[in-house]
């Protein structure tokens, strides 16, 4: 069976020295790899063709049999790195809590501990009393991160 730190070790050593970055893997029975990748720019299909050609390059089917996809990190899933933390400055996001509250704002700054988000408050929320100042989130804090995916220009 492969593992998975065999597997990060390889994705590392390829995406060293370039703006990407791993964001996660799965290992599921029979060997079936998912990887996923993201970059402080873009992700292209042609970066995961590279990445999927060298772990393959890594493994004799022969010897082993196993299953390989390598893609980028979804817009729809949650934060995994603080890299994508950092990526996202200036962008809006949903916040679970710890606690399950949730929130929705912009992100406005990031560092190893917290993250600084300017809430979006709406008018009703604004006559309840509730303002839009910037609050600061402790990580551990934190239960999942997401891209608020809009349309709108």
């Amino acid at each position: 069976m492969i593992k998975k730190e065999e597997i990060e070790k390889l994705v590392n050593e390829k995406l060293s020295e370039t703006d990407k970055f791993l964001v996660d893997i799965k290992i599921k029975p029979v060997n079936n790899i998912s990887i996923f990748i993201d970059s402080d720019t873009n992700i292209s299909i042609s970066d995961c063709v590279d990445v999927s050609r060298f772990i393959e390059s890594n493994y004799d089917r022969d010897i082993i049999d196993f299953q390989l996809n390598v893609s980028s990190s979804g817009i729809d899933q949650a934060f995994t790195s603080f890299r994508q933390y950092k990526k996202n400055i200036g962008k809006q996001v949903n916040i679970l809590l710890s606690d399950d509250k949730k929130l929705k704002g912009t992100l406005i700054e990031v560092n190893e501990k917290y993250i600084k988000l300017k809430p979006i408050v709406s008018k009703k929320e604004k006559k309840k009393g509730i303002n839009d100042d910037i609050i600061e989130l402790s990580f551990n804090d934190i239960k999942e991160t997401k891209n608020i995916i809009s349309f709108k220009k």
